[in-house]
């Protein structure tokens, strides 16, 4: 029972092997015939049998048994015999599929915790080593391409653009995405299953047997070391014998396994003996790779750039900045993050990279919101009773935050410099009716504004709340004075508004990105909000601001921010939070039930419709399989409106309907033409239907937390008790506890912190950060590096605000290339 399946399954591969070793047939015919019946045995006679055999085995060829072997073999049978045939029963092995030759084996192997560090809190980094001396010679060629590297060819180097790597310093910043620490030797007497470290040895044989029916191929090596030999395998590579012949010196690195009882390694990195340690005995960087690209191969590449060239890389931070900040030289960091000399050697160095990273942003971030605020803009302001009088006509008190955030509109409308604030507030608390009075101040004076949507449903909603709020009676305008141009307006009408706005007979226009069409140009744009912005990206919002002579800029977003992107990717806009909800607003009750449980969410459904109330029922958008997924939300439409809820009027909305067909079913269920709507994501944001009061979202393991609440706020907007219910695709326990975070608080911040944790600021961010690279090191969770980046690229621009300085040349330099492409804009 020491073998997988019983001794008697290595039979076959043993008996191949004896003959190779050219054992007597007379022996080999014995111990088949011995093992073959092996498992029908007692605990005694196998050890009988076994002992037998290894008397006859060194009889007949005791000659090649050395005494070290003997010795290791007598101290093996007695410890067996001392463990009194204790049994372990490992599951079967089957021998592992053979890997294409063009991609490298890689055996999926534990990171060392080290080198997560970018996952981790910001830790003090260790001691600054003292620099290389720069080797003489010329500057990094990093805009040189990869062609100039001895073995990379055109057809190498398409490969490489694959990974997006055209020139040497692309090559320079492909970072690791793990590494293996191969830097523990073990003799092969003292192997353990499981260890990953390095050997070295000799070749004893080696030889190419092809497998299942000849259409792949091992090559096998046996190694020896003097202490034991072990069993080394590759798959469909047999070139691999041409270097590995009898007596070569080897280098391996790998992971030890076990096969039919059987200590081996298979697929380890190899090297002779002779050669530079690039590939074993070292702490092992594995990138990222693509088809046709062994990392073999991109390693050694690798090793030709980054000695040679990451030691003439120009440092664009000042010596002195370096010092105060605790932080590696870059050709040294560049060094080490590729091929550590140790697990502290490589944190000091990814520390480095994530500090650059959110360096160059802050720098950026800062330079931005100084820029906007040298410029000048036209003032508007109000005294307090007009102030007053308009907020009388409410038929209801704002709230302090409210009131907070007007105050703050006001201020920026006076100071003389564009507006360039961004209003966060929870789902429902208020935001739009602060943005209307801020425009008010604007329109009182005959100058235009205009509000920019993301979609058709909101722009209609906002032309309807801006309308009851600035125009009527006792209002600042007069209704053909407002406005709505969406992609759905009809032609006639569209250049009609053109005309409209050129002559400047109307002073508010509210839209989609239908606004940002040329023809459209405006008399005297002098205010514009942008709703849930981060759905608009930079080009966008800079070709808003051109309608307009610096324009004052207010932008909306329902989804918390957390305070790391606040301090960076958000750190050019003034903020302002309002953190009150409105009165008799009550929480959300939020549930999160299997799908074995629909029909108790179906009977809720029925009650609260049965009381006069709505429902949402939500299903999942997936980019990739958009037709698909909308045929589902059809088919669950059809399903729902047939089999369970026939006595009801089911509605369907999804984002494959055109705009006008979007709007009236809308309009029909908050005409309450329909008691439940069947919807994807399109009604995530802004959509107002007061009656509604149960919010079903199906696969809500697919969403993220921010995105769940902002589709929970959609409901309990009319006062009363409301329902969230959240169903996963399965129940995955990991899974049902991220969700059970929604059913735990209704605070959007915390909510927003562990969705940055969880899945990222790709969606926070959405195409804001066009034209600065993609991070690559740095965590947008980590506050304590956010924090300090901040802090030295604040001294540094109080010191030197235009980089004019012969030590922030190189620094300037660098910033032009990073934020070339995003045109100066990202708020």
């Amino acid at each position: 029972k020491a073998v997988f399946g019983g001794l008697e399954k290595m039979l076959d591969n043993w008996e191949a092997e004896a003959r190779q070793d050219s054992l007597p047939e007379e022996l080999i015919q014995a111990v088949r015939t011995r093992l073959r019946d092996y498992s029908r045995l007692s605990p005694d006679s196998r050890r009988d049998a076994l002992k037998g055999l290894w008397n006859r085995i060194r009889r007949e060829v005791g000659k090649d048994i050395t005494p070290e072997v003997e010795k290791q073999a007598e101290a093996e049978s007695a410890a067996e015999a001392a463990a009194e045939a204790q049994v372990e029963t490992p599951s079967p092995q089957t021998e592992p599929e053979p890997e294409p030759a063009s991609q490298e084996p890689e055996p999926v192997r534990k990171a060392a915790p080290e080198a997560q560090a970018e996952a981790q809190p910001a830790q003090p980094a260790p001691a600054r080593r003292e620099p290389r001396l720069t080797p003489e010679g010329p500057p990094a060629a990093l805009e040189a391409p990869v062609t100039v590297l001895d073995g990379v060819g055109p057809k190498s180097a398409d490969r490489l653009s694959r990974l997006d790597i055209q020139t040497l310093g692309d090559m320079l910043y492909h970072l690791p995405r793990r590494y293996d620490d191969y830097s523990q030797l073990k003799p092969i007497n003292r192997l353990e299953y499981g260890d990953e470290l390095t050997i070295l040895g000799t070749v004893q044989s080696s030889s190419v047997r092809k497998l299942h029916g000849g259409k792949r191929q091992m090559v096998e090596v046996i190694v020896s070391d003097g202490t034991g030999a072990l069993r080394v395998t590759w798959f469909n590579q047999p070139w691999i014998t041409k270097t590995l012949r009898e007596g070569a010196q080897i280098v391996l690195a790998g992971k030890i396994e076990q096969y039919l009882g059987r200590l081996v390694m298979n697929n380890p990195e190899w090297e002779l003996l002779e050669e530079k340690n690039l590939h074993t005995n070292r702490i092992l960087p594995v990138y990222p790779l693509t088809a046709k690209i062994s990392q073999r191969w991109l390693r050694t590449q690798m090793d030709k750039v980054v000695n040679y060239w990451a030691l003439r890389v120009q440092d664009p931070l000042p010596q002195i900045l370096r010092e105060e900040a605790d932080l590696l030289d870059l050709p040294e960091a560049l060094l080490q993050v590729h091929f550590p000399d140790s697990w502290d050697d490589l944190k000091a160095a990814q520390h480095r990279l994530a500090f650059d990273e959110i360096f160059y942003l802050q720098i950026g971030v800062i330079q931005q919101k100084r820029q906007w605020a040298e410029r000048s803009a036209a003032t508007f302001t109000a005294d307090e009773a007009w102030k007053q009088a308009q907020l009388a006509r409410l038929p209801y008190r704002l709230t302090n935050a409210q009131l907070n955030a007007l105050e703050d509109i006001y201020k920026d409308l006076a100071s003389g410099q564009p507006m360039n604030r961004l209003i966060q507030g929870d789902v429902g608390s208020g935001k739009t009716v602060v943005a209307a009075y801020g425009l008010a101040v604007v329109l009182m004076s005959g100058a235009q504004a205009a509000v920019m949507a993301p979609t058709s449903i909101l722009a209609e909603q906002h032309y309807t709340s801006f309308g009851s709020l600035l125009s009527g009676e006792d209002g600042l305008l007069q209704p053909h004075q407002i406005r709505l141009m969406i992609g759905a307006t009809p032609n006639s009408e569209k250049e009609e508004i053109r005309q409209g706005l050129e002559s400047g007979e109307i002073k508010l226009v509210i839209g989609t990105h239908a606004l940002l069409e040329d023809p459209v140009v405006f008399q005297n744009l002098q205010a514009a909000v942008i709703d849930e912005q981060h759905r608009f990206g930079v080009q966008q919002r800079a070709a808003l601001r051109a309608k307009g002579n610096n324009p004052h800029l207010l932008v909306m977003t329902a989804t918390p921010i957390p305070r790391s992107l606040a301090l960076t990717v958000y750190g050019d806009l003034d903020l302002t939070v309002i953190d009150e909800m409105p009165p008799g607003r009550q929480p959300v009750d939020t549930y999160v039930l299997y799908p074995r449980e629909r029909e108790r969410i179906y009977n809720l459904i029925r009650r609260e419709v049965a009381e006069g109330r709505q429902a949402f029922i939500i299903y999942p958008l997936v980019e990739e399989s958009e037709k698909l997924e909308a045929k589902a939300a059809v088919e669950e439409h059809r399903r729902l409106q047939t089999e369970v809820f026939r006595s009801l009027k089911v509605g369907l909305l999804h984002g494959r309907m055109k705009p006008d067909e979007k709007d009236q079913v809308m309009t029909d269920f908050r005409d309450r033409k329909y008691d439940v709507l069947v919807s994807t994501t399109v009604i995530e944001v802004g959509v107002d239907v007061p009656n509604a009061n149960v919010m079903v979202i199906e696969g809500a393991n697919r969403f993220g937390l921010a995105q769940l609440h902002q589709l929970r706020g959609r409901v309990g907007r009319g006062g009363g008790r409301s329902y969230c219910v959240l169903i996963p695709d399965s129940e995955n326990s990991m899974e049902n506890e991220r969700l059970a975070v929604m059913a735990e608080t209704t605070d959007g911040f915390v909510l927003a912190e562990k969705d940055l944790e969880q899945r990222g600021p790709g969606q926070f961010l959405g195409s804001r950060q066009a034209g600065f690279s993609e991070m690559q090191m740095a965590s947008l969770t980590d506050v304590r590096l956010i924090e300090k980046a901040r802090k030295h690229a604040h001294a540094l621009l109080e010191a030197d605000p235009d980089l004019q300085a012969p030590k922030n040349q190189i620094l300037a330099q660098t910033l032009s290339q990073r934020w070339s492409a995003g045109e100066g804009d990202i708020s």
